[in-house]
């Protein structure tokens, strides 16, 4: 009867323990404010260090230790042999203890500001951050740094631990006038709660157990504030998100899905929707390794079945149909370049935003913050440990949400695509319309561009092809001629003896520009491409002949400046809408009824060039390319002399 009493409690502990909520939490600071102290003390006032730790940290403690008669306790967590021998924090520390109330999992991370990038790896995780401040001191730069960056990872409790209480006679006066000027800089960020706590890491004050030095202090101690702080409701029950990892086929008579539970919760018989395809089924099935489930919710990792057989593979979104996430593939957010080397601006990364990936890059830099002032200044590239706010647009659609409703659908990384080394990470902010992108064309210098030289001279390939290599660019309405234009001039000139190559915007849409829609944005990027694609024949002494309807001024300057403003040579074919519509009259009703969308002219602006090389008035259908063989041969472009 004692035994199965003893076997009854034991299991029932077991439980227990099992099912205490878990607290992930982190430590930051400046140098030497007592990060790894007060880790080592916690875990030395709560008898989680066991007897042969104990008598390692005595042993170092004699042979390294920096805390003078006191043990130093930052030895239970500086590890590195250069941690030791500075000591400092340099790379991020993890321990794991419990209480009779809660689990958790602490991350001790430098104070250093060249270590921003470590900081933030352990802020990532985190449901609270302890800011470290020395009473001597009191708020310093790297305080507001780590508080910044707390603030801008979603962290919502932070407590401001104000240590080293002892060295100034544990005053009260000095406390309150750290805690103000701390709230007062806080009120600034989105941080919702934040508790000051006086105490003495290296001494033992009011970390577990209250000290007696304060009387005047009637707050929780650290540890009772670590034990009952409210975390549950962080998470996003509302919004059911499930990121397709893997799909599991054991047999032929099952097919499910694998995924970790991003958000919301998921309950068997539920109608869901699969991004992108949009197609709906119900769930049959919800399966751990323990067995069946009749629902899971955050964080727990579980496999599905649906009701009906659909086509679901790895990046896929499984979600309530009635509460989707954004489908978009512009969008704003905060980065932090973690990265030895700079930021490439004319550069494509590797994007990886729950388990899709896919190729990404960088529209522009909306500013760089300075987290030590929080001001914002103006910059064409990130570097090691910059933060700042930029517009992304990726070659396919992903399904996100923002960073502050939902962390794991509202973060990413970026990835070299050479080195495959994370660069930086991610928190979007929203969506950004196609009317609101930038449309400047993408890239450093423009037509600066370093390359090769190649052995063979300008005047050698002239004199080869009897021609000089420019870019004759043909622009217009849609409806206005100006392909027509195009293949009548090539083969007028490929009669004549003439080396061209015609590049034909529909063309190049089916395959180099394939992902690009006709956004302003994307329009912009797809001319990028083509203007250093004509840079490179030019330089192998070839005419091409390029027909686009460019209704940007400022893009068709860009891609002079690209290509090199002496090759560069504008056409343009003047009609009216009357006559682009007469020629082109399905395309322009699909629009008018709102069918399609950015057609020049319409529902998007056609800037006519101000001095254009040649200017075609179309009165006809039929357009000659006369007047531009003409000019070729005045200009001495063709034949050459």
């Amino acid at each position: 009867m004692d035994k199965d009493l003893s076997k009854t409690s034991i299991e029932a502990f077991l439980e227990q323990d099992q099912n205490k909520d878990l607290l992930r939490f982190l430590t930051a600071g400046s140098v030497d404010d007592g990060k790894s102290t007060l880790i080592g003390r916690l875990l030395f006032d709560t008898k989680k260090i066991y007897e042969d730790q104990l008598a390692a940290l005595e042993r170092d403690n004699l042979r390294e230790g920096h805390a003078e008669n006191d043990t130093d306790y930052a030895l239970l967590l500086d590890g590195l042999k250069a941690e030791r021998e500075q000591g400092i924090t340099i790379d991020v520390a993890y321990r794991y203890f419990s209480t009779n109330k809660r689990k958790f999992i602490i991350a001790d991370t430098p104070g250093h500001e060249q270590y921003t990038r470590n900081m933030v790896t352990g802020a990532s995780t985190a449901n609270l951050a302890i800011i470290l401040v020395d009473a001597t001191a009191g708020i310093i730069t790297q305080t507001k740094r780590h508080t910044f960056l707390a603030s801008l990872l979603g962290i919502k409790h932070v407590v401001l631990a104000v240590n080293k209480m002892d060295l100034i006679g544990f005053k009260q006066d000095v406390f309150e006038k750290i805690c103000y000027e701390y709230k007062d800089f806080v009120t600034r960020l989105n941080i919702p709660d934040v508790h000051c706590i006086p105490l003495s890491a290296l001494k033992g004050d009011n970390v577990v157990d209250r000290s007696e030095k304060m009387p005047w202090y009637d707050g929780k101690t650290l540890l009772h504030f670590l034990e009952s702080v409210h975390v549950s409701s962080d998470q996003n029950f509302i919004d059911f998100r499930y990121p397709v990892q893997y799909v599991l086929r054991p047999s032929h008579n099952y097919r499910g899905f694998a995924a970790r539970v991003a958000a919301g919760i998921l309950r068997k018989g539920d109608e869901v929707m699969v991004l992108p395809s949009k197609k709906k089924s119900t769930v049959a099935s919800i399966t751990t390794f323990d067995g069946e489930l009749d629902s899971a919710f955050p964080p727990l990792s579980v496999a599905m079945t649906l009701a009906d057989e659909i086509d679901i593979s790895r990046g896929d979104m499984i979600v309530h149909p009635n509460n989707v996430p954004k489908v978009e593939r512009h969008f704003e957010a905060m980065l932090v370049w973690m990265n030895e080397h700079a930021m490439g601006p004319d550069k494509n990364y590797i994007i990886k935003h729950t388990t899709n990936t896919t190729k990404v890059r960088i529209d522009k830099i909306r500013y760089r913050i300075d987290v030590n002032t929080l001001n914002k200044t103006d910059c064409n590239a990130f570097e090691l440990n910059d933060i700042g706010r930029a517009v992304f647009t990726t070659n396919k659609p992903l399904f996100f949400d923002s960073y502050q409703k939902n962390k794991t659908t509202g973060s990413f990384i970026l990835i070299d695509p050479i080195s495959f080394n994370t660069v930086a990470v991610g928190m979007i902010i929203d969506r950004v319309s196609s009317e609101n992108m930038p449309t400047r064309i993408t890239g450093a210098e423009l037509g600066k561009a370093k390359h090769g030289k190649s052995f063979i001279k300008e005047p050698e390939r002239q004199k080869r092809y009897n021609q000089k290599a420019v870019t004759i660019w043909i622009m217009g309405r849609h409806g206005s001629g100006k392909n027509q234009l195009a293949y009548k001039t090539e083969r007028e000139l490929f009669d004549r003896g003439a080396t061209t190559v015609l590049i034909d915007g529909s063309v190049v849409r089916s395959g180099l520009s394939r992902e690009l829609d006709y956004s302003p944005s994307d329009r912009a990027e797809h001319l990028r491409r083509v203007a250093h694609l004509c840079q490179l024949l030019n330089d192998q002494g070839l005419i091409t002949i390029c027909t686009f309807i460019s209704p940007d001024d400022d893009i068709r300057n860009q891609v002079a400046e690209i290509i090199g403003k002496e090759r560069f040579h504008l056409i343009y074919v003047e009609a009216d809408q009357e006559f682009c519509k007469a020629q082109e009259p399905d395309l322009y009703q699909k629009v008018e009824q709102g069918q399609l969308q950015y057609l020049p002219g319409v529902d998007l602006p056609f800037e006519e060039p101000e001095n254009p090389a040649i200017t075609l008035a179309q009165q006809e259908a039929n357009i000659e390319p006369t007047e531009v063989i003409a000019y070729l041969e005045e200009k001495g472009i063709f034949p050459l002399h």
